[in-house]
C-alpha cells in the first residue's frame, strides 16, 4: 500500500508546482484579457477592419498594386506588372455569415495587435526559470519575437495577398463561368496568408532555441544551405499561385535572408555557449 501513501511527498515541492500552474494561469488570463479588448475594439471598428483592411486588397487601388504598376513602368515593362480589374464579386451565403465573419475578424485583429503583449507575459514567466547568463542572452527576445511575427504579417498582407486575390480572382476556367467568391472564403484566404506567413517568419526564433539545446548549428545551416534554397522555392511556389516567376522571387528573396539571419543567430548562440564553457 505504500504506492498510494502519500505522506512521504514534500508538502513544498507540491505547493511549488502548484504556485507555478497558478502563476502561468494569471499569465494567461491578463494576456487573453488584453486580446479580448483589443478584440472588442476591433469589432466596433468596422469600417475600417473591412473596408480599410480585409477588404483592400480587392481594390486595384491597393497599395502593392500601384506599386508594381510603376515598377512596370520603371521597368519599361509595359502593363505587364499593372492590376487594373479585378473582377469578381463577395457574397454572403449564409443569414449568419456576416455577423460570425465579423466576430471571427475582430479575434483575429487583436490576437494579432495583442501579440507582443502576450509574449511578454509568457516571457514574464519563463524568465524566473532562467539562470542570470540565459537571462542575458535572451534580452529582447519579446521584441524580436513581436518584430519578427508583425514583418511576417505585413509581408504576407502587402505582399502575398494581393497577388493570390489577384491571380484567383482573375482565373477562369471558361468565359461561362463568373467568379461570385464567398466572404468566409475570401477572409478566410486572407487571414490564413497573413497568419502563416506571420508564424514563418518566426524562424530565426526558432532557431535560436534549437542551438541553444544543440540541435542546430551554424555549421549545418551552412552545409545545407542549397538544400534550403530548393525548399524555399518550393515554398514560395506553394504560397504564391501565381505563374509568374516575379512573384516567386519576391517571395523567395525574403524567406532567404530570413534564412541567413537564422544562421547569424545560430552562430551567436554557438559563440555564447563556447564564452560560457
Amino acid at each position: 500500500m505504500a504506492l498510494f501513501d502519500r505522506s512521504n511527498i514534500n508538502p513544498q515541492a507540491e505547493m511549488s508546482f502548484l504556485g507555478h500552474l497558478e502563476a502561468l494561469r494569471w499569465h494567461l488570463v491578463r494576456a487573453v484579457g488584453v486580446v479580448m479588448v483589443l478584440a472588442l475594439t476591433w469589432f466596433f471598428l468596422k469600417e475600417l477592419l473591412f473596408d480599410g483592411i480585409l477588404l483592400a486588397p480587392k481594390n486595384p487601388q491597393f497599395l502593392t498594386y500601384r506599386v508594381l504598376c510603376h515598377l512596370s513602368d520603371r521597368l519599361q515593362l509595359g502593363e505587364d506588372l499593372c492590376i487594373r480589374e479585378i473582377p469578381f464579386r463577395l457574397i454572403a451565403t449564409d443569414i449568419s455569415s456576416q455577423f460570425t465573419t465579423h466576430m471571427w475578424v475582430a479575434f483575429v485583429a487583436g490576437l494579432v495587435t495583442g501579440f507582443p503583449y502576450v509574449v511578454w507575459e509568457l516571457w514574464r514567466f519563463i524568465k524566473p526559470a532562467l539562470h542570470e547568463k540565459e537571462r542575458r542572452y535572451a534580452n529582447g527576445i519579446v521584441f524580436y519575437t513581436s518584430f519578427l511575427f508583425i514583418t511576417g504579417v505585413l509581408f504576407g498582407y502587402y505582399i502575398i495577398t494581393p497577388m493570390t486575390v489577384n491571380f484567383l480572382g482573375n482565373y477562369q476556367v471558361s468565359t461561362e463561368v463568373q467568379n461570385m467568391i464567398s466572404l468566409d472564403s475570401f477572409i478566410s484566404t486572407v487571414t490564413t496568408m497573413t497568419l502563416i506567413t506571420g508564424i514563418v517568419f518566426e524562424l530565426p526564433i526558432v532557431v535560436y532555441f534549437l542551438s541553444k539545446v544543440g540541435i542546430l548549428s551554424p555549421k549545418f545551416m551552412r552545409d545545407y544551405r542549397k538544400h534550403a534554397i530548393v525548399v524555399i522555392l518550393i515554398l514560395s511556389a506553394v504560397i504564391t499561385p501565381t505563374s509568374d516567376a516575379t512573384t516567386l522571387i519576391m517571395v523567395a528573396i525574403p524567406l532567404y535572408i530570413l534564412y541567413e539571419v537564422s544562421i547569424f543567430v545560430s552562430a551567436y548562440v554557438v559563440r555564447g555557449k563556447q564564452a560560457v564553457q
